[in-house]
């Protein structure tokens, strides 16, 4: 375990490596002078070349490069172009907290209702329950996350003109609190965030249940005389888990990139808004941030994956 584990960190390290130099030379050969863009009408030549130089615009990009793997190996995320000299961090740790719990309690709304409700749909194939449950979740999955964002906002508003109701539309209340005013803000864009994963774990859920049940084993757990709870739980659910953890994983690592859609519609001031701002105004600092955070993520979620991989079935080895 512990050899696999170092494997996959020296991995991760070069596929970081591997994202940071590929966000680094599209802002390198960017066709725009952020700085010119950013000084607008007030465009002064002596102030450009100063700015350049503090920005180190000057040097070579392998040295420009270097720097920036420099300040990235003692966490300094750099400094804003937009911002006037604001750190990167200091931008983004105001809408981290907010974006991962928006992005922590739609996806245990995914998990917890998705897959259980696909492995039911399984074991009643065919039948109303089984034609319900996957004609909402088909529903869910055919309807884009800012387009069920918007419907869901003209939901509540009607339902706030028929009742006389002040239910909140848009905004996020205070991170990590569950006063009934905060709960009213964050219940509607969190439901939204779930539903189309929701959705999409429930097929799969269902797709690989059924092709479990099918197998030879599960048909001779039924000849011995096991009961139907034994045969599902025990026998066929840690089989079909395994391609539902791989996806997981990948899950996992887009969780606050799933949350952009949701954080704009509702006009939550996570992460969502300023990186959408910052490539509006080109401040390439930010957008290499929020790159390499959502990079980290995917990786650690896919190592994450590999090693639940030997919990649901032991013959997978690590190696």
């Amino acid at each position: 375990m512990l050899q696999f584990l170092v494997k996959r960190l020296i991995g991760l390290i070069f596929v970081v490596l591997g994202v940071t130099f590929i966000t680094f030379i599209l802002g390198y050969w960017q066709p725009d002078d952020p700085i010119k863009a950013a000084m607008g009408q007030h465009f002064n030549l002596k102030l450009w070349l100063q700015l350049r130089h503090i920005y180190g615009f000057d040097l070579p990009w392998y040295h420009q490069y270097w720097n920036f793997l420099v300040r990235l190996a003692h966490f300094d995320l750099g400094v804003s172009f937009y911002y006037k000299n604001r750190a990167v961090w200091d931008i983004l740790s105001s809408g981290v907290p907010i974006s991962l719990e928006l992005a922590f309690w739609g996806t245990l709304i995914t998990l917890v209702i998705g897959i259980p409700a696909g492995i039911w749909s399984a074991v009643k194939a065919n039948s109303w329950i089984d034609t319900s449950n996957m004609a909402v979740a088909l529903i869910f999955y055919a309807l884009p996350p800012f387009v069920l964002a918007a419907f869901a906002q003209v939901i509540v508003g009607w339902i706030n003109t028929q009742f006389g109701l002040s239910w909140p539309v848009s905004n996020w209340g205070n991170p990590w609190q569950y006063t009934p005013e905060d709960i009213q803000y964050k219940l509607v864009p969190i439901i939204v965030y779930g539903a189309a994963g929701y959705a999409y774990f429930a097929r799969l859920a269902r797709t690989t249940m059924l092709e479990v049940l099918r197998q030879d084993y599960v048909r001779t757990a039924r000849a011995k005389g096991l009961s139907e709870g034994v045969v599902i739980y025990r026998h066929a659910l840690r089989n079909a888990m395994i391609p539902l953890i791989t996806v997981i994983g990948l899950f996992l690592g887009l969780l606050v990139a799933g949350s952009f859609f949701v954080e704009l519609i509702f006009n939550i001031h996570g992460i969502a808004l300023n990186t959408v701002l910052s490539i509006n105004v080109r401040d390439y600092p930010v957008i290499q941030a929020t790159t390499i955070l959502i990079a980290i993520g995917v990786v650690v979620g896919n190592l994450i994956s590999d090693v639940l991989y030997t919990v649901v079935d032991p013959r997978i080895k690590l190696s």
